[in-house]
Parts: C-alpha cells; structure tokens; sequence
C-alpha cells in the first residue's frame, strides 16, 4: 500500500502558486507603470512641441502683428540645447566625449537633419500643422528608398502595399484642404504647392537621416547620446553659419526682444524637444520599436485633433476620409506584425535598442 503524501505539501504548493500569481501581478504593474510613464512623457512632450512650432511660424506677435521667419534660428536654439543637455549626459555617465566614428559622418547626419528640420518650420508657413503632421506619416517610402539604397535592405509586398495605402491617405488629405484653412504667408494654390515641395524636402531628408544613424549604430559601437552630442554641436555650427550669412542671427535675436513671449516660446519649444529625445530613447529600448511606432502613431492623431480645435483649422470631409485611411492603415500594420509576439503569460519585458527616428 502506497504511503500517503505528507500533509504539508498541498498547502506549500498552494503558497508557491499564490506566490508565483502575486510575482505576476507586480510585474505587470511595474510594466503598466513604465508604459505609462513612457505613453505620458512622449505624448506630453511631442504635443507641447506641436502646438508651440505651430504658433510660433503662423500666429503673429505683438500689437504690429509680425510673424516670425526665421526657422533655422530655431533649429539652432533647439540643437544647442540638446547638445549641452547630451554632453551633460556624457559627463554625469563617466563616459567618453571622443568621437566613435569620424567626424564627418556625423556632419553627413547632421547636415541631412538641418535641412529636414528647416522644411519641417517652413512648410508651416504654407500648410497648416495636421497636414504637415500627417504627411509625415508617409515617410515609410522615402525610409524604404534610402534603406534600399544605403543598407541594401529588401523590404515585403506587405510593407509596400501599406506604404502605398498610407501615402494615397496623405494626398487626400494634402490636395482637399477646407477653404477657409489658408496660410497667413501665401493663400491660394501656390501655398500649397510650395508647402507640399517643402514636405516633400522634409520626408526625403529625414529618410536618408533615420537611415544614414541606422548604419552608423551598426557599423560602429556607439552610444547613442556620443551620436546625438556630435551630430548636435555640427548642427550648431551649421546652423549658426546659415545665420550669420543670411544676415537672420540679428534680426532674430532682436524679434525675441521686442516679444517676450516669442522668447518663452522659443525657450519651451527647445526644452521640450531635448526631454522627447530622452522619452524615445527609453520607449525603444525599454519596450521596442513596435511600441514606440504605436505611441507615434496615436500622439500624431491626437496632434491632429489638438491642432484643429485650438488654431481652428476646419477639415473637409476628404481630409476626414484621407485620415481614416492613413491611420487605419498604420494601425492594421502594427496589429499585423504584433500578432507574432504575442505575449502568453506575462507581459513584454524591454527589447534590444532600435535607432528608430520619428520626429
């Protein structure tokens, strides 16, 4: 006759699963917590910044009404401010602040992103901030194209097929403005002409931008504030540069003196651009790209949203039709490729880091 099993083991076996479901729960509430901190930071931040660059270069300044022009001065206020920001990183890490690869391949980055940054401010002088905002949604071709060109990468019908879908949603939405949204610089069909060549520039340049840091991260060991410290202070230098020979650096500074406000907002505009950095680079490297494309995803259909209602930017029902497409399409994509790695049993611990760029 078998022995019976000890008393004990039951109730110790009780208290291992408890305490295994207990285990469980506070992993998914410390998992809840950073996605929630990381949803916060990006979607706060990217907002901030969306609302501030589009008052800045459209709504006029002071009892004379003057517009602000001067858009790479912007640039450079937000370069330097991440530059410094970085270096203290750098320095507060005990990490070096010798360059990893050489110095021109950062001044390739940075040069890309100057020029992707300068057509992003002004193309808001003649397209109002949602098309802007959803234009940069098809930015999967050009990032296709230069992949292609760059990091010999080759890409599935699948992803051609969504870029294709998304990129038609944006030209709805570009090409059937409202009437009454026009531009305080230019009205008419040449606005739109001129404000859809400068997003074309934008998406080209911030293509080979995203693509050209994707072959640095791999092709070197390199941290990525050591990428984002040199490609800043070579966009500083560059940037103040253009300044200087446009005769702008003068003539901005004193328009920050005749408008304080203009200052603060400048001043907010640049902060919060360095501390999105930071909510980006722990969304990728905590929870991966796939989430942090969906965050993306989310805050630039919230940035439409807030944009209509606090500048009054009224959208034809083409435009809605457009949006609908374009975001129905980005969301069955991540839907897709997220079916796969569908977690069992508990939630999704942090992934490797991914250089993905979305501005």
């Amino acid at each position: 006759m078998a022995d019976a099993a000890p008393p004990g083991l039951p109730v110790a076996a009780d208290r291992d699963r408890d305490r295994d479901r207990d285990k469980d729960k506070d992993d998914r509430r410390r998992w809840a917590a950073r996605c929630s901190f990381a949803v916060l930071g990006i979607m706060s931040t990217l907002l901030v910044y969306g609302v501030l660059q589009e008052k800045i270069m459209r709504v006029p300044y002071g009892v004379e009404k003057e517009f602000f022009r001067y858009s790479l001065f912007l640039v450079f206020c937000n370069r330097i401010t991440t530059s410094m920001v970085s270096a203290m990183v750098l320095l507060a890490s005990k990490k070096s602040l010798d360059p990893v690869a050489p110095l021109h391949k950062y001044g390739v980055v940075s040069i890309s992103n100057i020029l992707t940054t300068t057509c992003q401010y002004e193309a808001l002088k003649y397209v109002s901030f949602p098309v802007q905002t959803l234009a940069k949604c098809a930015k999967m071709i050009p990032v296709m194209i230069w992949g292609t060109i760059i990091m010999r990468k080759k890409y599935g019908g699948k992803d051609y097929f969504f870029a294709v879908i998304v990129t038609l949603g944006c030209a709805l939405f570009i090409l059937y403005p409202a009437s009454m949204d026009v531009s305080p610089f230019n009205k008419g069909r040449e606005s739109t002409i001129w404000g859809v060549s400068l997003m074309l520039g934008y998406l080209g340049f911030d293509g080979f931008t995203s693509t050209f840091q994707d072959k640095l991260f791999k092709g070197y060991d390199m941290e990525i504030h050591n990428q984002i410290f040199y490609t800043t202070v070579c966009s500083c230098l560059l940037s103040l540069s253009g300044l200087i020979l446009q005769n702008h650096l003068i003539p901005a500074v004193d328009f920050m003196f005749r408008h304080p406000d203009c200052f603060s907002d400048v001043l907010i505009l640049s902060s919060v651009a360095t501390v999105s950095q930071f909510f980006i680079s722990y969304t990728i490297r905590t929870f991966g790209a796939l989430t942090f494309a969906t965050i993306m995803t989310t805050r630039q259909l919230v940035s439409i949203l807030l944009s209509c209602i606090w500048f009054v930017h009224p959208l034809s029902w083409m435009q809605w039709v457009g949006a609908a497409i374009v975001f129905g399409a980005l969301y069955t994509k991540s839907f897709l490729r997220s079916k796969p790695q569908k977690p069992v049993a508990s939630p999704p611990r942090g992934s490797s880091p991914n250089p993905a760029n979305n501005s």
